[in-house]
Formats: C-alpha cells, sequence, structure tokens
C-alpha cells in the first residue's frame, strides 16, 4: 500500500516492469467476432456475463485503481445507462459470480460499491461522451419512463431517432422514483441521470397515460414505430379470506404514496397507514412539524398501529418495511414461505433490516387475514417445509397440514410482486414473447418488465437497449452496431499477490437516530477515495487472458509449480462445442499423451507468477474486451 508517498518494494517492482513494458512495446489491438473469444470472454470474466447489461467490470475497476473515476463513469454508462442509480439499487448478480467469492478465493469483490463510487468521485466538470448518429428523420414513441423505457429512448437518441416518452405519472422514473424509498436513492441524483437522457433530445410528456389519454393505435400512426415499456402495474394478490379489510396494503401502492408524499410535501397525500401511526408522533409528522408543511399538527383521533406484518422477501417487501419503522411502527416483520437464503435480495439488505429492527419469520404462508369492525386483527399462518424439485425454481415451499398458527398484527402489506397487464395500454397489444421485443402488432416493440414480468433494473435497463437495436434495425433495415471481442496486447499483470488478501471494504452507513430522525436520508454514504482505491485493489482483472505458446513450451512444467491455483492443465484434447466456443479440457497426467499446457481462464486469478517465471517467454497476455462497435468503422 501507498504510504507518505511512498510504494512498497513489491509495487515498485511492479510499475517499473510495466513502465519498460510500455517503452519497449507497440500494442496490437484486433476485434474479433470468432465464437471462440466469446466464449472465453464468457466463461473467464464471469461478473461480466451474469451482468444482463454487459458491463465491462474490469474496465472500470482498473479506472477507478488509476483514479480515473470520470472514464470509470463512462464505461459504465456506456452499458448501463444509470451509473449513480445502479451504484445504490442494483441486484448485483455480477457479485454472485465473482471469481474472488468462489471456495478459499475470499470474498466477492464489492463491484456495486466500486460502481457508485465512480459515479461519487467523478469531477463534477465531468463531460458526458455520446457518440451520436446523424438524425435519422424518424420518430418513435416510447411508453413508459421506468428503467426499460428511459434506456430505449437513450439509445434511439443516440441513433438519432427523435425519441417522445409518454408517462402515466407525474414524474419519470417509473420504479425507480415511486417504488424504492428515498432513504436508499436520493431523488436529486435520479432526476440527474434522468436529466442525462433528456439532454440528448428525448421529448417527456408526463400526466399521460397510454390506453387511458391516448391510444396505441393513435401511437401507431403518429410515430414511425412504438416501444411499449410499461413495466409491471397489476398487484399479485395473496388469495386469502381477508384480503379486503381496511388495514391490507398493497406493497408497490404503499410505496407510490410514501414517495408521493416525499415528491409533493403534502400530508393529505400519506398513506392510510402512515395517518394511523402514533397519531402524529412518527418520524414523518415530526419531520413535517419542523417546517417541511405550513400545516400545523393534526390529531388524526385514530388508534396507534404499532404491529405491522409484510409478506413477501424481494426488495419491495423490503423497502416496505424500512419504510414503515421510519413511519413510526414499534414492530414490523417481514413473512416469508422459504427461509432467509432464499430471499431475492443480497446480503446487504438483509444485513440492513435486521439492524432497523425488522424481524424475519420464515417457513410461513398466510391463511386468512383476520378482523374486527373491518380492520385488521391478526393474521393466520401456517407452517411451510421446502421441497426440491428438478426443474427451476429448484425449491418449492409446501405448506404443512394442521400447522395453523395466529399472529397478532393491526396493519398488512402484501408485497408479492406485480404482473404486466397488457389490456392496460391495449387490448390488440398481443404476441409478447420475452424472447424477442417484436410483438403482433406491425411497428410495435416491448421492453424490460412489461415483456418479461418482474425482474431487476439491470434487466430492464438491458432489456431496453435490445429493444431500441430491434427498433433501429426495423426503421433503417441496417445493422448500424455490433458487439465484438476488443484483443489488445497486454503486459502482465501489476498487481501484487498481496492484494488478493485484501479484506472486503464496508459501506459507510448512517446511524440508527440519524435514520429515524430524517426518513429521506440516504443510509449509504458511499467511499471515500482511499477506501475505493482498496477495494478496487482487490479485483482479479479477469479480462486478462494468459496464453502459453505450445510451439515455443518445452514442458518444464516451471508454470504449474508455481501456480497458486490449479489453472494450469497438462491436456490431451480441447473438444469444440456445436456453437464453435471451446469445451472443457480433457485433462491427462501420462506425459505422452499431453498435446499441450494449457491455462484456464476461468480458475486462474491472474497473480502473474506463471508468466515470471516461464524461461521460454512463451506466455502472453491479451486484454479481451466486449464493445459494441458502430458499423461503419
Amino acid at each position: 500500500m501507498k504510504t507518505n508517498g511512498l510504494y512498497s518494494k513489491e509495487e515498485k517492482i511492479f510499475q517499473d516492469k510495466n513502465k519498460l513494458y510500455q517503452a519497449h512495446s507497440v500494442k496490437q489491438i484486433a476485434y474479433s467476432t470468432d465464437p471462440r473469444d466469446f466464449g472465453q470472454v464468457a466463461k473467464s470474466i464471469p461478473c461480466q456475463e451474469a451482468c444482463p447489461a454487459r458491463t465491462n467490470i474490469p474496465g472500470y475497476i482498473r479506472c477507478i485503481n488509476e483514479k480515473r473515476y470520470g472514464r470509470a463513469y463512462e464505461l459504465n454508462r456506456g452499458a448501463n445507462i444509470m451509473p449513480g442509480v445502479l451504484g445504490r439499487i442494483c441486484s448485483r448478480p455480477c457479485e454472485t459470480a465473482c471469481r474472488h467469492g468462489a471456495p478459499d478465493n475470499g470474498v466477492s469483490v464489492g463491484i456495486c460499491h466500486l460502481k457508485r463510487a465512480c459515479a461519487d468521485l467523478k469531477s463534477p466538470m465531468h463531460r458526458i461522451i455520446e457518440g451520436l448518429y446523424a438524425p435519422s428523420g424518424k420518430s418513435v414513441a416510447v411508453v413508459g419512463s421506468g428503467p426499460a423505457g428511459l434506456a430505449a429512448a437513450h439509445d434511439l437518441a443516440i441513433l438519432g431517432h427523435r425519441a417522445v416518452v409518454f408517462e402515466t405519472m407525474e414524474k419519470p422514473g417509473g420504479m425507480l422514483m415511486y417504488g424504492i424509498p428515498e432513504f436508499r436513492l436520493p431523488r436529486d441524483l435520479l432526476m440527474t441521470e434522468i436529466n442525462n437522457i433528456l439532454r440528448l433530445g428525448v421529448e417527456l410528456k408526463t400526466g399521460q397515460a397510454v390506453g387511458t389519454h391516448i391510444t396505441l393505435e393513435t401511437l401507431t400512426r403518429e410515430f414511425d414505430a412504438v416501444v411499449v415499456a410499461a413495466g409491471c402495474t397489476k398487484p399479485r394478490l395473496l388469495g386469502v379470506e381477508g384480503e379486503d379489510l381496511e388495514n391490507v396494503y398493497n406493497g408497490l401502492d404503499f410505496m407510490k404514496q410514501i414517495n408521493k408524499l416525499i415528491g409533493d410535501k403534502l400530508i393529505g397525500d400519506r398513506p392510510q397507514l402512515i395517518n394511523r401511526i402514533n397519531s402524529g408522533q412518527s418520524p414523518i409528522d415530526r419531520q413535517i412539524n419542523r417546517g417541511l408543511s405550513p400545516i400545523k399538527k393534526i390529531n388524526w383521533g385514530l388508534s396507534p398501529i404499532k404491529n405491522v406484518a409484510v409478506i413477501g422477501g424481494g426488495f419491495t417487501a423490503v423497502d416496505c418495511a424500512r419504510s414503515a419503522i421510519r413511519l413510526g411502527a414499534e414492530q414490523v416483520t417481514l413473512y416469508i414461505r422459504k427461509t432467509m437464503d432464499d430471499m431475492r435480495i443480497d446480503e446487504t439488505e438483509k444485513h440492513e433490516a435486521r439492524f432497523e429492527g425488522i424481524g424475519v419469520e420464515s417457513l410461513v404462508q398466510p391463511a386468512r387475514i383476520l378482523g374486527e369492525n373491518g380492520r385488521v386483527s391478526g393474521i393466520e399462518f401456517v407452517r411451510t417445509r421446502i421441497e426440491t424439485t428438478e426443474k427451476p425454481p429448484y425449491k418449492k415451499s409446501v405448506p404443512i397440514a394442521g400447522s395453523e398458527f395466529v399472529v397478532p398484527c393491526d396493519s398488512v402489506i402484501a408485497a408479492l410482486g406485480q404482473a404486466p397487464d397488457a389490456h392496460d395500454v391495449s387490448d390488440a397489444l398481443t404476441g409478447l414473447d420475452k424472447d424477442s421485443p417484436a410483438t403482433g402488432m406491425k411497428g410495435v416493440f416491448a421492453a424490460g418488465d412489461f415483456v418479461t414480468g418482474s425482474t431487476d433494473v439491470i434487466s430492464a435497463i438491458a432489456g431496453g437497449r435490445r429493444t431500441a437495436l430491434a427498433v433501429d434495425l426495423y426503421l433503417t433495415a441496417m445493422e448500424r452496431k455490433k458487439t465484438v471481442v476488443r484483443l489488445e496486447s497486454h503486459a502482465t499483470t501489476d498487481r501484487p499477490r498481496s492484494y488478493d488478501f485484501i479484506d472486503r471494504v464496508p459501506m459507510n452507513t448512517i446511524a440508527m437516530d440519524q435514520r429515524l430522525a430524517d426518513h429521506t436520508r440516504e443510509v449509504e454514504t458511499g467511499f471515500d477515495p482511499d477506501q475505493a482505491l482498496a477495494e478496487s485493489r482487490r479485483c482479479y482483472l479477469c479480462s486478462l487472458k494468459y496464453e502459453i505458446d505450445p510451439l515455443r513450451c518445452i514442458y518444464c512444467s516451471a508454470c504449474i509449480d508455481v501456480a497458486p491455483k490449479d489453472c494450469i492443465k497438462m491436456v490431451e484434447t480441447i473438444p469444440v462445442n456445436a456453437d464453435g466456443t471451446y469445451g472443457r479440457y480433457v485433462e491427462t497426467g501420462q506425459w505422452d499423451r499431453v498435446v499441450s499446457i494449457t491455462i484456464d481462464n476461468e480458475a486462474c486469478i491472474r497473480c502473474g507468477q506463471c508468466y515470471e517465471v516461464c524461461p521460454m517467454d512463451c506466455i502472453s497476455v491479451t486484454k479481451t474486451e466486449l464493445i459494441q462497435m458502430d458499423m461503419d468503422e
């Protein structure tokens, strides 16, 4: 680590070696569409393969390591459109796939926190660079301003088309604006990244519900194409007796009302649950009484609600539970059918929920909601057990007969997710296929959760971008962008082996009393530059591909001897799959059957020790990156 302007001896050796390499070499760059290269990238860079938007994760982490925060932000934005937003609320499939988190390798890199770091630490004068195409003269209507709609509009504008977004609500953002609490996603940050999209010439029309204020058929006549990205608006119901009682709330609607209150600062928009909690004594009331509203303190004349039951185990359920705590509830409990390990949230969210005092009751499902005088008085649950299956989701919860029990509560929030409803947009909208953006209507395409059902923000953005390319092909009859593998000759890693043993840097958060004093205050406060640097050093830089030239190798096995992992193989066959990618190596321990000594980049941790020890200098290093290339280049 750097101390008082000095580097350790180990770091200095690596830096000097790479300076020498840069001074005496000319980088060779090639672009490939060979299936073998795509297959290698998919296997070697598991974080990028797991990201629906295929973000160049090793690339931007390397830039953070070099303190090039603006470049790191641009590498992110080129794939996922809103790095500052996703650095806070992404579901983090990349971290689950991270090689650093594999057995015996430690804990996965804080990829999402680093994504936020490049957004937070870039210069306030950072200039966003867009590769704009000439105007096409074509226009596209985009229905919905959620993540998928914004991503589609962004890419369509870059491709030279006039994009007009129609949004039902008063503000853009969809679930980002109305479904996620402000203590997880600050609205000023959200609007900054939305405005970065709108400034490309995207026109936004709010308060315009397609299917109510304007028909889909009208849009097809007025525009050259239409993208429907209306998201999931139809809540999934519990389907039990008592669901129509006064104190039963749908999770998304509950969050919408809270977020609308935050945006409008109007007491009258408060959801009924807020009105009933502690009769003016909740944190939100205290904040209003401090001057956020000119309306004086009101005694609602209703009994305090103390015990809130939240049904569901996803992000919305946890957001509802954490919001209820901030609104003054004394006891909030999540009830889930399976176990905490099966919850569809990351470990950070689980930790924060438990830290804030939210209970979790697992292996239960509601049988009926009990009520008195039309209001909730409790829930009857039945216990469940887990059965494994051979098909996804591989686990299912099965109710246990005779295991019923009652839990007292005075409010229920059902956060089971939502489903798309094509009829809300148009009865003529048919033929939706999650594997294709095309619909049954000519010139009409669909994107995001409206097609796939409820997923996550990064998946919706990836879907919006894919749909934009499909619309562009429809409008121009040309494939103007293509994904290729960029190959660049590279020096061996300048990352010392000691970096493998750096502990993961925890995210900074505010104290509990601060969370309750201001329910809108962001809980996570981000990394400072030193923390971002330390966490970036943990990345293995899996985009570096190490290869042994079989024509120069003398089979001395020196590389095998120094490898800290079982990543260098003696193989007798390297099969080729039907799609043209390489299959799994067929290893052998018999020297007379060895046809090659090969580096398995799926297991390699890029320590560079094989490169250092090779007496024949037959190991080369290539930086591999997935990029979108303009076809006219």
